[in-house]
């Protein structure tokens, strides 16, 4: 979910209490809370970034922190992912965490191929945030059409 362009800002607060990335690389601070991470999405072969309803990044997988390195990697945790993206970006963002609305598209950069998908999560049918999930795609792929 952080973009290229600008440095992340804003920190997790009492009222928005962070979490510890899925990957270990960095304890809990204090004032996060302590989430279980799920072995399966830690070395999935995609970035797994989740962030709550207002924007504030609460979770990064292994690859999510490696993609997103130059831009604070693990440190990004606790911060806000509007101040990761420049207009029309975040614009765009702001108005999908107000809407619930999910969002998917391809892009290439340095000859890489990716699928982004960002849907709403929920935890007990409560609307809680947004998950990002970036997957390299290969150049050329198969489409089936199922009956």
């Amino acid at each position: 979910m952080p973009g290229e362009a600008g440095g992340p800002a804003g920190v997790g607060t009492a009222a928005t209490p962070t979490a510890r990335p899925l990957s270990g690389h960095r304890p809990a601070r204090e004032g996060e809370i302590e989430l279980k991470p799920h072995a399966w999405v830690h070395e999935f072969p995609a970035a797994v970034t989740v962030c709550d309803a207002t924007g504030i990044i609460l979770e990064m997988n292994a690859r999510s922190i490696e993609t997103f390195a130059r831009d604070g990697g693990a440190e990004l945790i606790g911060r806000n992912v509007l101040d990761c993206h420049p207009e029309p970006s975040r614009t765009q963002l702001a108005t999908m965490l107000a809407e619930k609305a999910s969002n998917a598209y391809t892009i290439e950069k340095n000859g890489v191929r990716k699928l982004i998908y960002q849907s709403p999560w929920y935890e007990n049918g409560e609307y809680r945030g947004f998950v990002e999930m970036s997957l390299v795609i290969p150049e050329t792929m198969p489409h089936h059409v199922r009956t």
